[in-house]
């Protein structure tokens, strides 16, 4: 009996082979990128990776990272469409080299897709979805603008005239709008004309501390706290008066942003200086915890449910997992270098 020969099995290709495993690929690929994204749904979690430039899409309760995509240079905050396809991204650029663009990732195909350009309109920085409308501050031209993405173009623009205009907070209708301006040390209110067209706006200037740069209003809408990062301390404005009524001092090296809990009784302002999160009592105006994140603190995001913060530490390359009632880390998620800004992509 001859003896049995075992021989390597090499396929044969042909060219029309090579074309139905490309088309294949070019269909499953998509599917794949949605499959990816669906594994967060609902709702997903955006972080920015600044250093590296890119944008992970994270799963909120497995707590890991299950896709990247090309944020463009220097990414610093995200807003999403309000059908959670799309996420919009300031380049940022600062003072030296400030950028004019908008990054634009497709969420469903998992794409970067062309960047929107500002123009003039020059060191883009903060940025909020509202009724479909992005709108951002723009630093480098001491304005706010807004772009609408159904005619692609930036349809309005509101000259701010202070130093170094960073975040804004803009209302649910549109109606009023709040922006930090680091250098002038002052937070500006603007209302608008209900019997004007669009560029009816009144300005109020609030001073402040010392580089106010986080901040966040109240969920009833009647107090504004501003996290002055020069000095440590907190401004708390009252809105219907456009007063500081109380200034506490935090202690904070370099504070970077401050957030409201979603019900309105705990406020949480990071540390860049320390790598703390400082928890205060927004009833009682006072600290209650300082919880020690990592070398950095930087980014806050609160749960849609408000029972869990996500603060990014931005040198540590994580992202920790606060428990609102226990105050504890209860989670870390590892990152990319440099992670600050964050959004939820809540489909609908």
């Amino acid at each position: 009996m001859a003896p049995l020969v075992l021989r390597s099995f090499r396929p044969k290709f042909h060219s029309w082979d090579l074309a139905l495993f490309t088309l294949i690929a070019l269909t499953i690929a998509p599917l794949l990128a949605k499959t990816a994204l669906a594994q967060t749904s609902p709702p997903a979690l955006l972080i920015l990776e600044k250093d590296d430039q890119m944008l992970a899409i994270v799963d909120p309760v497995g707590l890991k990272v299950i896709a990247r995509v090309a944020a463009g240079a220097d990414p610093h905050e995200v807003a999403v469409s309000s059908d959670a396809h799309t996420a919009y991204i300031t380049n940022y650029g600062a003072f030296r080299t400030p950028l004019h663009t908008l990054s634009v990732v497709d969420l469903a195909a998992m794409q970067a897709r062309s960047p929107v350009e500002l123009g003039a309109l020059l060191a883009p920085h903060g940025i909020q979805n509202v009724d479909g409308k992005i709108y951002f501050t723009a630093e480098g031209s001491k304005a706010i603008g807004r772009y609408d993405p159904g005619a692609n173009k930036v349809d309005w623009i509101l000259g701010v005239g202070q130093n170094r205009t960073h975040m804004l907070v803009v209302t649910a209708d549109a109606s009023r709008i709040f922006a930090s301006d680091v250098n002038s040390d002052e937070i500006s209110i603007f209302d608008r004309d209900k019997n004007a067209d669009a560029s009816g706006w009144t300005q109020s200037s609030v001073a402040v501390g010392k580089g106010p740069e986080g901040f966040d209003v109240s969920p009833d809408g009647k107090e504004l706290w501003a996290a002055n990062s020069h000095d440590g301390t907190i401004s708390i404005i009252d809105v219907a008066s456009r007063k500081v009524v109380q200034t506490v001092d935090v202690h904070t090296k370099a504070s970077n942003r401050l957030k409201f809990s979603p019900d309105g009784n705990v406020v949480l302002v990071s540390d860049l200086g320390s790598g703390d999160v400082v928890v205060l009592d927004a009833h009682a105006r006072k600290e209650t915890k300082r919880i020690r994140v990592g070398s950095s603190a930087a980014g806050i995001l609160l749960s849609l449910d408000g029972s869990r913060a996500y603060v990014a530490a931005s040198r540590d390359n994580f992202l920790a997992v606060i428990d609102l009632k226990t105050l504890a880390i209860v989670g870390k998620i590892p990152t990319g270098r440099g992670v600050d800004g964050m959004a939820w992509a809540v489909p609908k």
